[in-house]
C-alpha cells in the first residue's frame, strides 16, 4: 500500500476517535435525557417529542437552503486552494446568511403554525407549541452557520468538544423543563438544547482566525449565490429527508397511534445511537478530503473504499451489540412499557449496517457536484421509502415500520452502488467484500437466532459473535496505523490481549 493510502487510514481511524469519545459521553447524556423523558411522559411523550422534533427539523431545512451544507464545501475548496480573501468572503458570507435564513424560517413557522399543527396532530392545540418551535428553528440555522466554519476548516476536535458541550448544557436544562411542565415542556426542551447548540458553536467558531474584509450588500447577495447554486440541490435532498421522516411519523401515528408513534421514536432513536458516531465522522472529516480529490475517480474510489473498511470494521460489532441486548437496551434507555420498540429495533439494525455501507458511496455524487444526479436519487429514495412504509405497516403492523427501514436501505445500497459504478468507474476492495463476507453471516445468524432460539441461548449466541466481530476489528485497525501512533495505555492494553504484536510497526 501506497505512503498515501496509509496516512489516509490513520486520518479516518483518528478523526472516528474523535468523534466517537464524543459520541461515547454523548451516550451518557442521551441515556439520561431518554431515561428521564420516558419515566415522566410514556411513549406518548415521546411520540410527541419525535413529532415536534420533525417539524422543528423540516422548517429548518426548507429555510436553510442548504447553504450550510454547500458551505462546507465552499470553505474548503477555498481553504485547499490558499486563497485567504475567498475563504474569508464565504465566511462572511455564510454568517450572514445563516442568520436571515434563521429568521425567515422562524417566520414560517409562525405564520403557518396552526395548519402545521392541524397536519401533524389533527387539532388546533398544538399550535401555540408549534409556534414556539420558531426560536428553536432561529438557533439551530445560526448553530449549524458556525458549524460549517468549524467543518470546513476540518477542525474535527472542536467539532466533538461542540457536541458534547450541547449535550451536556441541554441535558442539565431540557430535564427540569419537562420535569415541571411534563409534555407542555416539550417544545421548550428542543428550544433549549438549540439555544446551548449556539452558544457552544459561537464559542469555538470565534477562535477561527479570519481575514476581516468589508463587503456590501450587493457583493454579500453575489457570495449567497454560489451557495445557493448547489445549496438548493442540498437543501431539496434535506427537504425529502426531514419531509420523509415527518411523513413517516404521521403515517405511523395516523395508523397505530400516538403510542406507535412513540415505539417508532423509541427503536429509531437507540437504533442510530451507536452509528451516529460513524456517520458523524463521515461529514465531519471524509466530506471536506473526498471533495478536495473529486477530480480524480480512481483517488476518489480509494478514499471512498478505505472509508468504507474503516466504517464496517467500526459498526459490525455495534450492530451485533444491540441486536444481541436489544431488550435490556430498551429497558435502560427508556421503560417496559416500550417492550414493543424492541422487534422495531432489531430491523433497524440491519438497515443500519446496510446505512453505513452505502453513506461513502452517496458523498461520490455530493463532492463531485452532481446536482441533478444527486437530486434525483434522493427524490426516488424518498419515494421508495415512503412507500415502503405505508405497505409494510398495513401488512406487518408495528414492526412493519422496522421492516420497511430494512427493506429502503436494500434498495438504497443497490441503487447507489450502480449509479457511482457508472459515474466513476467505483468498485469495491477485496478488503472490502472480505469484511463483508465476515460480518454479513454474523449479523444474520444472530437475528434469525433471536427469533427461534430461546432467549438465553440467542444471547449467548450473540455475545459470541460479538466478542469474535470486535477482536477481529481491533486486530485489523491496529495493522492500519502503527501502535506508536496510540496512546501508551491503548498499546500496552493491545499488547496485553494479544490484539497486537508488541514490535508491531506495519503500515506507517
Amino acid at each position: 500500500m501506497n505512503k498515501t493510502g496509509k496516512n489516509t487510514y490513520g486520518q479516518i481511524i483518528k478523526s472516528s476517535a474523535l468523534i466517537g469519545s464524543s459520541s461515547i459521553l454523548n451516550i451518557v447524556f442521551g441515556i439520561v435525557r431518554t431515561k428521564a423523558m420516558a419515566l415522566m411522559l410514556g411513549p406518548t411523550g415521546v411520540g410527541l417529542l419525535g413529532l415536534y422534533g420533525s417539524v422543528s427539523d423540516l422548517t429548518r431545512t426548507i429555510a436553510g437552503m442548504g447553504v450550510n451544507t454547500s458551505g462546507v464545501r465552499q470553505i474548503a475548496e477555498a481553504v485547499g486552494s490558499g486563497d485567504t480573501q475567498r475563504l474569508a468572503c464565504t465566511v462572511t458570507t455564510l454568517r450572514r446568511v445563516a442568520l436571515w435564513f434563521g429568521m425567515l424560517g422562524g417566520l414560517l413557522l409562525l405564520i403557518f403554525c396552526k395548519p402545521i399543527a392541524r397536519l401533524t396532530f389533527g387539532d388546533d392545540q398544538h399550535t401555540g407549541s408549534v409556534a414556539l418551535l420558531a426560536l428553536a428553528v432561529l438557533f439551530a440555522d445560526i448553530s449549524a452557520g458556525q458549524g460549517a466554519l468549524v467543518q470546513g476548516m476540518r477542525r474535527i476536535a472542536d467539532l466533538a468538544r461542540i457536541s458534547v458541550l450541547g449535550a451536556l448544557y441541554g441535558t442539565l436544562f431540557s430535564i427540569p423543563i419537562v420535569y415541571y411542565l411534563r409534555e407542555d415542556g416539550v417544545v421548550p426542551s428542543l428550544v433549549c438544547v438549540a439555544a446551548m447548540g449556539v452558544i457552544t458553536s459561537w464559542w469555538y467558531a470565534r477562535k477561527i482566525k479570519v481575514e476581516r474584509v468589508s463587503m456590501p450588500f450587493q457583493q454579500v447577495l453575489k457570495e449567497a449565490r454560489a451557495l445557493l447554486k448547489l445549496g438548493l440541490v442540498f437543501m431539496a435532498s434535506g427537504l425529502m429527508t426531514m419531509g420523509v421522516a415527518y411523513l413517516v411519523r404521521i403515517l405511523v401515528t395516523r395508523h397505530l397511534g400516538v403510542d406507535g408513534a412513540g415505539f417508532y421514536q423509541a427503536a429509531w432513536v437507540l437504533g442510530g445511537l451507536y452509528i451516529g458516531f460513524i456517520l458523524q465522522a463521515m461529514g465531519a472529516d471524509f466530506y471536506p478530503r473526498l471533495t478536495a480529490v473529486a477530480n480524480d475517480n480512481v483517488e476518489c474510489n480509494r478514499l471512498v473504499n478505505e472509508q468504507a473498511e474503516v466504517s464496517m470494521l467500526l459498526a459490525g460489532p455495534g450492530v451485533l451489540a444491540t441486536l444481541t441486548f436489544a431488550p435490556i437496551v430498551v429497558h435502560i434507555f427508556y421503560t417496559a412499557e416500550f417492550e414493543p420498540a424492541v422487534e422495531i429495533l432489531r430491523w433497524i439494525c440491519l438497515g443500519m449496517l446496510l446505512r453505513v455501507a452505502s453513506w461513502p458511496m452517496g458523498f461520490i455524487l455530493v463532492a463531485k457536484g452532481e446536482r441533478k444526479l444527486f437530486f434525483w436519487t434522493e427524490l426516488l429514495s424518498g419515494l421508495v421509502q415512503v412507500g415502503l412504509i405505508w405497505v409494510c405497516m398495513r401488512v406487518y403492523g408495528l414492526k412493519g415500520t422496522g421492516i420497511s427501514f430494512f427493506g429502503f436501505y436494500v434498495f438504497h445500497w443497490v441503487g447507489i452502488y450502480s449509479v457511482v459504478r457508472r459515474l466513476t468507474g467505483f468498485r469495491w476492495s477485496s478488503a472490502y467484500r472480505r469484511l463483508v463476507l465476515i460480518f454479513v453471516p454474523l449479523v444474520a445468524a444472530v437475528f434469525v437466532g433471536g427469533y427461534f432460539l430461546p432467549s438465553t441461548q440467542a444471547m449467548l449466541l450473540g455475545l459470541a459473535a460479538t466478542s469474535l466481530a470486535a477482536v477481529y476489528s481491533l486486530k485489523t485497525l491496529c495493522t492500519l496505523i502503527p501502535m506508536h501512533r496510540l496512546p501508551r495505555p491503548a498499546q500496552s492494553m493491545l499488547i496485553f490481549f494479544r490484539l497486537a504484536p508488541a514490535n508491531n510497526n506495519v503500515r506507517a
